[in-house]
């Protein structure tokens, strides 16, 4: 065995902190790059929000190149010898406060502020002129709601005001409240609420059936047919046919069999039909009207606009926070080695999520650029105009592997003429057409919804039939795909979107 030294080339990616950042930002959706930014806000104290920050002017260039600006500075600017405030920022005591002095104009300012003063002034300043909006202008009293009204709260709100209720059944009836599903059904067994209340069944049972007589009507109930049956009750529709209906014929009424309801009932077809009517009527999930849930509003990463004959693709910037260098920090940093250290690490970590963040903005803008090369026609003409797209001919478009694409497409969103779209929409397969032309999947869709929307409700078009028209418009598809592509817009087979009446 012998010790020799041997030289060897190879290649390897190295993944640095810079680029592991950049890449997640760049799958990040809009709602988490903005989480993620506040909490960097709270982190880093370097960075700031431009808008939350007043009485301060805007200093000219972007937060990166003052990033840039404060790092120059900081190489060329002489250590201080001073300890002050911000070396404390550091994990640095303050010793001999008394020998410290102010070396520069700006210290002394600092040093000198009279914080009594200036509070006792602004407390004792005249408020700011408000606007005051017209009465047309103001929001309505729903709109003002902080939180909407859930079932629990809507269904305990009635209890309080029923009168008859004992304290244990009050008790009770805030067990069965307290266990019912979103659409208001009670999914736990009598049995189980009697042992936890340590009452017997037919307590829990006569709490339940005061319950059910509460708004929504059918709530509380422990199956859809007692559900329908409860609000059959409240209205007054309970004859024989609706509660048969009801009772033993819902598999029937699914399929539309309404020859086998009436023979079963032994009533005629049109007594059939209108008791039909009031069941179809019923909800059968009462409770979701009822909900505390926040509705989630899309906010598109860009936007698409058409000035006269072009489009034009800007990056969507509203909501996100405007990124800048603190200004206290860059007179900081001739406050001693420590103070200096920690502010440049601090610097560049905000240069960097500056610089990702840009990054990110442009590579959507060129992304989205890309699409509207490709699919000119969608944003002129609509859905029906869509081409089959594909990641790799974006990629190949804008020089870009097509892992990046696809991070870029993923949960972004772009305003459009058309509407508000996600990225991944634009990219879908192809239908080959007898005239030689593909044609994307989302157009295929399209016309299977328009065909079924134009079909007479009476006599509605088959899978087989559907097959056919979109031969006749030289489109060759399979009838299982328009099958596949019928579910995914959740359309009924034929059978169940026939109406007899």
């Amino acid at each position: 065995m012998e010790l020799k030294q041997h030289l060897k080339l190879s290649q390897q990616l190295v993944m640095t902190p810079q680029l592991q950042q950049a890449i997640k930002l760049l799958q990040l959706s809009r709602i988490e790059l903005v989480d993620m930014v506040r909490d960097e806000l709270l982190e880093n104290p370097v960075l700031e929000d431009a808008l939350e920050v007043s009485a301060e002017q805007p200093k000219p260039g972007s937060a990166e190149e003052q990033a840039a600006e404060v790092v120059r500075e900081a190489e060329t600017e002489r250590i201080g010898e001073t300890e002050t405030l911000v070396a404390q920022v550091a994990s640095e005591k303050v010793e001999n406060t008394a020998e410290v002095k102010a070396d520069t104009r700006s210290d002394e300012a600092v040093a000198d502020f009279d914080w009594d003063t200036y509070l006792e002034n602004q407390s004792m300043a005249a408020p700011m002129p408000s606007y005051r909006p017209t009465s047309e202008e103001l929001p309505s009293v729903e709109a003002t709601l902080t939180r909407g009204t859930s079932l629990f709260d809507h269904l305990e709100w009635q209890l309080k005001l029923t009168r008859g209720f004992s304290k244990e059944q009050e008790v009770v009836a805030l067990l069965i409240i307290g266990n019912l599903t979103p659409d208001g059904y009670l999914d736990d067994p009598v049995e189980d609420l009697a042992e936890e209340a340590g009452v017997s069944i037919r307590f829990v049972e006569e709490v339940l059936a005061r319950v059910q007589e509460f708004d929504p009507p059918g709530v509380a109930a422990r199956s859809l047919q007692e559900c329908l049956l409860l609000q059959a009750h409240h209205i007054g529709a309970d004859d024989d046919v609706v509660l048969g209906i009801i009772t033993k014929h819902l598999h029937n009424l699914e399929k539309r069999n309404y020859a086998a309801i009436a023979k079963d009932l032994n009533q005629p077809l049109e007594e059939v039909y209108e008791a039909t009517k009031v069941v179809l009527g019923f909800d059968p999930k009462p409770g979701r009207a009822y909900t505390d849930e926040e509705s989630n509003y899309i906010t598109p990463d860009v936007q698409i606009q058409k000035v006269g004959d072009k489009y034009f693709v800007v990056a969507n910037d509203d909501g996100l926070p405007k990124l800048k260098i603190s200004d206290f920090y860059r007179i900081a940093l001739t406050k001693g080695p420590k103070a200096r250290e920690y502010i440049q690490e601090r610097l560049r970590s905000a240069q960097w999520l500056i610089r990702s963040i840009q990054q990110r903005q442009r590579t959507i803008v060129r992304v989205t650029e890309s699409i509207l090369r490709f699919q000119r026609e969608f944003f002129e003409k609509g859905s029906a105009y869509l081409k089959p797209l594909i990641l790799r001919d974006v990629a190949d478009d804008i020089g870009m592997h097509e892992s990046t694409v696809s991070r870029v497409t993923t949960n972004k969103y772009v305003h459009t003429p058309q509407g508000i779209f996600e990225l991944k929409y634009f990219f879908n397969s192809g239908i080959t057409r007898s005239n030689g032309d593909d044609l994307a999947s989302e157009a295929v869709k399209l016309k299977i919804k328009q065909i079924v929307a134009n079909e007479d409700p009476k006599h509605p078009h088959s899978d087989q039939r559907i097959v056919d028209m979109l031969r006749e418009q030289n489109i060759e598809i399979a009838r299982r795909t328009v099958a596949k592509y019928r579910e995914q817009l959740r359309i009924q087979p034929s059978s169940k979107r026939k109406q007899v009446f």
